[in-house]
């Protein structure tokens, strides 16, 4: 699903203690495409994530789904457009402490009209094995490929990763990046990984670079690597 954001403010703050944090933003994103939103910490790029999720509403300016623009939405048609649409996946996993595996997996399949198979994507995620374990007998990148697992068994458009890596060493974070690789050839999601991590922005079709609230660049990427031929 085409994903297009048109002059995106956003401000934070009162009187002289208001803030832009979003200086007029706009870029797209392709169908399918996986794209790196590359920027410090304090540039607006998680901020600019939540907007398109639908976490937070923007001051100004719109974001275009397919046919359909957030500014327009009721709170009640923005939960839809979460529920149908989207997948979240964040820095830490906030997964069920009580339940397994296949049970936190479950949790948002319900949610769906067309939800995956989940014993697939089990299976997809290297999991199936691990289904009836607790999140406190898994490893941490087995919790985040449950996480992942808990975001994409929606079947979503479009899948927004908030430093999905930002907790696991290193080994571990290029397991999940080509995790994040097979789930976009297999189900071609359309993916926005946020990160401060440059050499990430190197398996992506779309790279945008934030800095101080703006996009300062915006580039299709000719060369794209495996993940698993990512280096840092």
């Amino acid at each position: 699903m085409k994903l297009k954001m048109n002059d995106v403010h956003k401000f934070y703050g009162e009187g002289d203690n208001r803030i832009e944090v979003l200086k007029g933003v706009n870029c797209e994103v392709l169908d399918g495409e996986i794209c790196v939103l590359l920027g410090p910490s304090g540039s607006g790029k998680s901020t600019l994530l939540n907007i398109v999720g639908g976490l937070e509403t923007a001051d100004g300016g719109c974001i275009d789904i397919g046919d359909d623009c957030t500014s327009d939405m009721g709170e009640k048609e923005l939960t839809m457009y979460r529920r149908n649409h989207l997948g979240f996946v964040f820095q830490f996993y906030n997964l069920i402490p009580n339940l397994t595996v296949k049970e936190n997996i479950e949790v948002c399949a319900y949610l769906s009209k067309e939800p995956l198979e989940i014993n697939e994507l089990l299976k997809t995620l290297g999991l199936y094995e691990h289904k009836d374990k607790l999140p406190s007998q898994l490893s941490g990148g087995q919790q985040q490929r449950c996480a992942i697992g808990r975001a994409l068994v929606k079947n979503p458009s479009i899948l927004l990763c908030d430093e999905p890596t930002g907790a696991l060493d290193y080994n571990t974070s290029k397991e999940i990046l080509a995790l994040i690789e097979v789930v976009n050839k297999k189900y071609n999601n359309t993916i926005i990984i946020v990160t401060h991590n440059n050499a990430i922005s190197g398996m992506a079709n779309r790279v945008l670079k934030m800095h101080d609230g703006k996009i300062t660049k915006s580039y299709v990427n000719e060369n794209v690597i495996s993940a698993k031929d990512l280096d840092w």
